[in-house]
């Protein structure tokens, strides 16, 4: 039986319908409607300081629950000011609902006070937008938007909707099927070629297991675990695919690319057959892409059929969800493995991967009497969480050494902007994921030049209540960019030195809680254990060696093999 309702409460009652228990969002004028009759709803709403922040936040919220996000915003800078946010979502198949506010429908085209083409503006930075100007097609909408988002490739969907559909009343009636014809999502894979690929991985002598963040996406960390344990290969997680298989099993290496180890781009380079697992052989892995695993067929499993073949061509493609077609692949492998008999060139690839692990490791000890490096920030964080902890980071130097020395041994754990990298996503990534999980430890880990943009988030922490603890990692520059500067532009460095930096305790002691700055190794430990078990919020500033630089590194344009492994040595002086 149909009920009359306001459309602000038929988009809760779907929202509810739904699922969603949060929305991190910014009131404003158009969605007043809105957040009247939100205070009657079971949903909660957070508070962010910035919309930027909301969709960050929202997407913290997804990457660590694996439930689909809601962000809000209101017309205009509102809804331009998720932007960002929801282009960040997109590059890493986040899935996210935005609902923004739109100006009355009879305004539109007028240049109304806070009118901006939002449906224009995010065609491009969304998997698909709506503009609702019709009270009647709102449940519909709302449903579909979800759909959209969290089914085959996930990705944001933003529904705008107008001012004076918030405000009209309209007959509700469940909506109780979705029909889109045009939309087709492929998941199970292809039975002859499933098989297939089973045999080119029992009969490859170098096989190289390549999983990415659609191993996290789909859920799928058990069934990457066994087939990687079938083949027996060696096995290495882009940065965003980190935690599909534990940073403590055996057949774990490292991350591949520019700032991947030794070990894992050489035996890139050297293998005969890259199995691919939601990944999308993206710049930062391949390095110079026809210099790229040379030797190598290529299996390639993703369930958007548009990313197979489109960096790197595919021998034997598959499309379809992994949770549906690692099991299949599986079942097959065990079915054909003991007819296979010992593999010798297996042995002999392995031998070879752990050389390559001992002669250049990745987590060998770094550390100074009189400064912090940022390899023993990581390190020491590391051995305190254990592999347990939810880290989220900002973009530059610091995300890179995070994603080297910090173990993961459970996905959705690490959580960062891979895609786009977008600085200030760390600080509101933390906020979302601490709100979803307010029992476990989470940690941002923010460069001094990331935090600064999200800074007015430590209220959104303060008023929450969110234990969340803010490590800086401050060298006093914008540390990749200083970098790039001094290896690739004669060391001219320009516009990268960030010469002042709030007081830490004063700025923490503003907002309500505790703060600290250290700068010497002796305090590292027990300044990051108080910062740990101080229940609330914490601020600690770790001042490091300001001209550290991450390696290996792969210049760009380079091959893979051709890593920077160490600072360039002045020449002898003659």
């Amino acid at each position: 039986m149909s009920q009359l309702m306001s459309g602000s409460k038929i988009l809760l009652e779907c929202l509810a319908r739904e699922g969603v228990d949060t929305i991190f969002g910014y009131p404003g004028g158009v969605t007043i409607p809105f957040y009247d009759a939100m205070l009657d709803s079971p949903i909660q709403h957070v508070l962010v300081r910035h919309e930027q922040n909301a969709a960050f936040a929202a997407q913290g919220y997804v990457r660590s629950t694996g439930k689909v996000g809601v962000c809000c915003a209101t017309s205009g800078p509102g809804a331009t000011n998720l932007v960002t946010g929801l282009v960040d979502a997109m590059m890493d198949s986040i899935p996210i609902v935005a609902i923004t506010g739109q100006v009355p429908t009879k305004l539109i085209g007028s240049d109304a006070f806070q009118e901006a083409d939002t449906f224009g503006i995010t065609r491009s930075a969304t998997k698909h937008n709506y503009l609702v100007k019709n009270i009647n097609e709102l449940p519909a909408v709302i449903h579909e938007a979800f759909y959209i988002a969290n089914s085959g490739r996930p990705g944001p969907v933003l529904v705008d909707i107008t001012k004076d559909v918030f405000q009209g009343n309209a007959h509700y009636v469940p909506v109780t099927s979705i029909h889109l014809p045009g939309y087709k999502v492929y998941t199970e894979g292809h039975t002859g070629q499933i098989r297939r690929a089973a045999q080119m991985m029992l009969e490859a002598e170098r096989p190289m297991v390549y999983a990415g963040g659609g191993v996290v996406l789909s859920n799928s960390s058990d069934e990457l675990r066994e087939l990687v344990e079938l083949v027996d290969a060696p096995c290495v997680t882009t940065v965003m695919g980190l935690g599909a298989l534990a940073a403590d099993h055996p057949n774990f290496i490292s991350m591949p690319g520019m700032h991947g180890s030794y070990a894992a781009n050489m035996a890139m380079y050297g293998t005969d057959l890259i199995i691919a697992l939601g990944v999308r052989f993206d710049d930062r892995v391949t390095g110079r892409l026809n210099s790229f695993a040379p030797h190598a067929r290529v299996i390639h499993v993703d369930i958007d059929p548009a990313e197979i073949g489109k960096n790197r061509n595919a021998d034997l493609p598959i499309v379809g969800d992994l949770k549906r077609v690692m099991p299949k692949l599986s079942a097959v492998l065990a079915e054909l493995k003991p007819g296979i008999g010992e593999r010798t060139g297996l042995k002999a690839w392995w031998k070879q991967v752990r050389a390559w692990m001992d002669e250049h490791p990745l987590r060998k000890p770094v550390t100074s009497p009189d400064e912090i490096k940022p390899q023993h920030l990581m390190a020491e964080i590391d051995r305190l969480t254990n592999g347990e902890a939810i880290v989220t980071s900002d973009v530059g130097q610091h995300q890179m050494w995070s994603a080297q020395l910090i173990r993961f041994n459970k996905p959705r754990l690490w959580i960062n902007s891979g895609g786009l990298g977008s600085m200030g996503f760390g600080l509101p990534a933390a906020l979302g994921a601490q709100y979803a999980n307010p029992d476990k430890l989470v940690i941002a880990i923010c460069g001094d030049g990331g935090f600064q943009m999200s800074l007015p988030e430590l209220a959104t922490l303060q008023n929450y209540g969110l234990n969340v603890k803010v490590i800086i990692m401050n060298n006093g520059y914008l540390g990749m960019v200083r970098q790039w500067q001094e290896l690739f532009y004669a060391n001219r460095l320009s516009q990268v030195t960030l010469d002042s930096f709030p007081d830490v305790e004063k700025l923490a002691g503003a907002y309500g809680f505790k703060g600290r700055t250290i700068e010497h190794p002796r305090d590292l430990r027990d300044a990051l254990k108080e910062a740990f078990d101080t229940p609330g919020p914490y601020l600690l500033n770790v001042r490091v060696t300001p001209t550290e630089n991450v390696f290996p590194m792969v210049p760009a344009g380079g091959a893979i093999n051709e890593m920077v492994l160490a600072p360039p040595q002045p020449a002898m002086a003659r």
